[in-house]
Formats: structure tokens, sequence, C-alpha cells
């Protein structure tokens, strides 16, 4: 009896790294052997820098780290923020982890439920005489209401530190959203559509504030045997600056195929049951495709197609889940009932250069099950 064996499903992850031609980072590291040096801001670190301050058309430095939850950190101490802060529940737990972490006290407020970032009302509303800061993330890219921020922390002497993890390259009115508040901090992680394997980068507004994250990243050095301040070691080294520089000569084709996917989305899901309105683009934002979130009309529903999904081999994320608020852990204060509906609907879906258009057909096939 002749048995034919059917090929295995192609599994579609919720995202896949880009990955350069191998002998294009040989190439990088070739150098990095003759140099002999591999950290302490050698010169692709440097290289990397001037890149993504040219790419995002910044006045300041962007400041390489060895990851963006350090540039969360280092924020906050340059800032000299140590008390009270206000951040939204919607977001990955380092926007909530990282003030923890230095000492500081989390406030809650909720969120828009159109934009799903959060809510100057409810920012206003969550401010005590004890409020030091806003820490305020760009949501799947989509930027926070910056002007309304703005004016809340020139109101009342607030600091504002964006999470910028997801908002590479995005632009408000013409100016890099990374030009907005205090200090902005952006991923490099694997999972991002720019990355550097691991790494982030943080760009602040003054000067002053520049010079103490620059120093602070590196041990406080003000010389071999002379100190600023006190410092911690968040600098990025050469290897993982390599690698940005070869993603970096790709990032055209990067986001001309992630546009071309969430493209491809937008037609197979239009008008599916089941799925609520999308998310709000903020206006006069520009987008970088670094998700596509979709919202369901409930829980169950999603749950049904995530089940669906996972027996054909698709992993999408439920991200972000659980709503902050509700993670006892973190000892907040705050609640926040937009964004636990929010995050009990919201689902990323598979994103990445990897996919083709017969990828994206067969997740949409499977969400209108």
């Amino acid at each position: 009896m002749h048995i034919t064996h059917m090929p295995p499903t192609k599994a579609i992850p919720v995202t896949e790294p880009f990955l350069p031609p191998f002998k294009d980072y040989v190439r990088r590291l070739q150098g990095i052997w003759e140099r002999k040096l591999l950290t302490n801001d050698g010169p692709l670190v440097q290289e990397l820098e001037q890149k993504l301050q040219t790419h995002h058309g910044l006045g300041r430095m962007a400041r390489c780290l060895a990851n963006g939850a350090l540039g969360l950190q280092i924020a906050f101490k340059a800032l000299g923020v140590a008390g009270e802060v206000i951040t939204s529940p919607f977001s990955y737990v380092a926007t909530a982890s990282c003030p923890l972490w230095e000492g500081c006290r989390l406030v809650f407020a909720d969120i828009e439920p159109d934009s799903l970032t959060l809510d100057p009302q409810a920012i206003e509303a969550a401010i005590t005489p004890r409020t030091e800061a806003i820490v305020a993330p760009h949501v799947f890219g989509n930027p926070c209401d910056v002007e309304a921020i703005a004016a809340i922390a020139a109101k009342r002497g607030l600091a504002v530190i964006y999470d910028a993890a997801h908002a590479f390259g995005v632009n408000f009115k013409g100016r890099s959203i990374l030009e907005w508040g205090d200090v902005s901090m952006v991923s490099l992680h694997a999972t991002k559509l720019f990355h550097s394997v691991e790494g982030g980068f943080v760009v602040a507004q003054t000067p002053e504030v520049d010079a103490k994250l620059e120093w602070m990243r590196r041990f406080g050095h003000n010389g071999p045997g002379d100190f600023h301040g006190v410092g911690i070691n968040a600098k990025m080294s050469e290897f993982h600056a390599a690698m940005g520089l070869c993603v970096f000569d790709h990032l055209d084709t990067i986001l001309s195929l992630r546009r071309s996917r969430s493209e491809d989305y937008d037609v197979g899901l239009a008008g599916c049951p089941g799925l609520a309105d999308g998310i709000a683009w903020r206006t006069g934002a520009s987008r970088n495709y670094a998700y596509y979130s979709v919202l369901f009309e409930s829980e169950r529903m999603l749950l049904r197609a995530v089940d669906r999904l996972h027996r054909a081999s698709v992993f999408p994320r439920r991200y972000f889940h659980p709503s902050l608020d509700t993670v006892a852990s973190l000892g907040s204060w705050g609640d926040c009932p937009v964004s636990q509906d929010v995050s009990s609907r919201v689902l990323c879906l598979p994103l990445s250069t990897s996919m083709d258009e017969d990828d994206v057909a067969r997740v949409c096939e499977l969400i209108r099950g």
C-alpha cells in the first residue's frame, strides 16, 4: 500500500527577525577583529548613532544602549524623577517595571478607546501633589496626543518620558516623534522592525539632559580617573552595532514589505465579521507598520479565532494582555476600564518581511472562520 505524506503546514510566528546576508555581517566583524575594540564607544556604535540621528532628522545625538529598558531607567536618573509617575496600563510591562525598579510609585491613567494611547483627561485626573512625571508609550507606533501632554506637563511642571519602543521612524506633523517630551526611548530588540539583536537608543531635548544620558550609560566616567557622577553599564557593543548597520542597509526594503503585508491585511479583513473598528491613527502622524493589530467585538470571539489559528500553526499574540492595572505585583494605583476592555479584545497578527501574500491570505481566512 502506498501512503502519501502531506507536507507539514508552514508555521507562521507573530514576528520573525530580519537577518541581513551573512557575508555582510561577517565583513563588519572582520573590522572588529582587526581593531580589537569590542565595546566602549567604538567606531561602529558611533556610525550607527550618526545614522539614527540623520534618519530621524534629530537635532541631538541618538545615544545607543545595550537595551531599551536601560534607556528608560537612565532617563529617570537623568531627569531626577524619583517619586510618583503616571503611565499607561496598555503597554509592555517594561513601561511600568522600569520606574518601579528605580523606586518610583506608579499611578495608571486610562487610555483613549480609539488610539489606545494615554488619555490626556485621564492624566489630568490622576495628577496629585506628588506627581513628578508622565511616562507615555506610543502604542504600536501610534503617537500619543503629544500636544495635549506637553500642555499638561508645562502647566503642572512635570517631566515627560516617551516609551517610543515601537515608534522607530515615526513622524508627527513633519517632525520626528522623538522630538517631543524630555526624553524618548526606542527599542532595537530583535522583534522590532529595525533591530540590533539587543539594543535601544535614547534622545534628549536639552544639552544638559543629553550629557547626563551620555555619561550615565558608561559608569559616569569623566576620563580614566574622574567621574561626572554615578552611572551604570548600559553601553552597546560593537557586535550589536554591526548588526544594526547591516540591517540599516535594508531598511527601505523592510519598510516596503511590511507596508505591503499590512495593506494585504486591510483588504483581506475588510468587513470581517467579529472584528470591531480598527485603531485610529493619530492625525498628522506617519505609520511605520511595526505591528498589525485587530480588535474583536468580544474576548470570546478573540479566543475562538486564536484557537483556529493555533491549530493551523499560526501564532498571533495577545499584545498587550493583561491590562497592567490588573497585575498585582506592580502595586499600582488606578482603575482603567477602557484598557481592561481593549486588552481583552486586541490581537497582534503575524507580520514580518518573510511573509508573502499567501501567508496573509491564510491568516485572514482563519480569522474569518
